[in-house]
């Protein structure tokens, strides 16, 4: 049910949540009122939808530790890094940034600066975009979206779209909105229950991210979501 309303920011009713579950009215009720109790579910003030509170909206922020995040990453981000020839960064929600736990430098024996530590905003980045998107309640969702160049989403409905998008495809993108000439791709890790606890994503130059029409290349995409993957079998396996 949990993960119904997650997926709903709009919210859904008793007979959505039954007809989806296969449960009657009433067990649906009961389940509905246990997670009102606990503070996970709200109704809208119609009364006739519910939704996911802010309560559980910050659970991603807090429930798992972010050296237990990193440590069942470090594996399959040092491979991806390894395969793509890029920046690898695992990253998680705090105060409405993108916390790096682990950073992977590009195995090309370049100078380059470690970011385990520092933020990112999540609405200028991949990393950032796909936990923000699963943050239903929209209590971390930055409320003054910056802009950092001219591709930088700052208008809140294009943002809310491309949320959504997100959601519904399972991997986030970003294309010169960061810094300008870089793009990147990242997928959300999901932890106990399904709840998004953090993110892995690459970041790179255009041309080796991107095709020659600007579109994130399939085969990086897919090692960004299989990494995701396993890291999340990872965590579901030792909770």
């Amino acid at each position: 049910m949990l993960r119904l309303l997650a997926a709903a920011p709009d919210g859904l009713g008793v007979a959505d949540l039954g007809n989806a579950l296969g449960l009657a009215k009433p067990t649906v009720h009961g389940i509905l009122r246990t997670l009102q109790q606990v503070g996970f579910v709200e109704q809208d003030h119609t009364g006739a939808h519910y939704h996911l509170s802010d309560i559980f909206g910050r659970l991603g922020e807090s429930y798992l530790d972010p050296n237990e995040l990193r440590s069942r990453a470090i594996n399959w981000a040092d491979s991806l890094a390894s395969r793509s020839g890029e920046v690898v960064r695992v990253g998680r929600l705090v105060d409405g940034k993108v916390e790096v736990v682990h950073h992977v430098f590009r195995p090309d024996d370049s100078d380059q600066d470690l970011d385990v530590g520092t933020t990112l905003p999540p609405h200028a980045t991949a990393l950032g975009k796909a936990v923000l998107a699963f943050d239903t309640s929209g209590a971390a969702r930055p409320r003054r979206l910056e802009a950092y160049t001219t591709r930088t989403i700052t208008d809140p409905a294009r943002l809310a779209e491309e949320l959504a998008t997100v959601r519904a495809r399972g991997w986030a993108s970003e294309l010169e909105e960061h810094t300008v000439e870089l793009a990147s791709i990242a997928a959300p890790i999901r932890g106990l229950g399904g709840l998004v606890v953090g993110a892995v994503g690459l970041a790179g130059r255009l041309e080796r991210i991107c095709d020659s029409k600007l579109r994130h290349r399939p085969d990086l995409i897919s090692m960004v979501r299989s990494t995701a993957e396993a890291i999340a079998r990872d965590l579901r396996e030792d909770t």
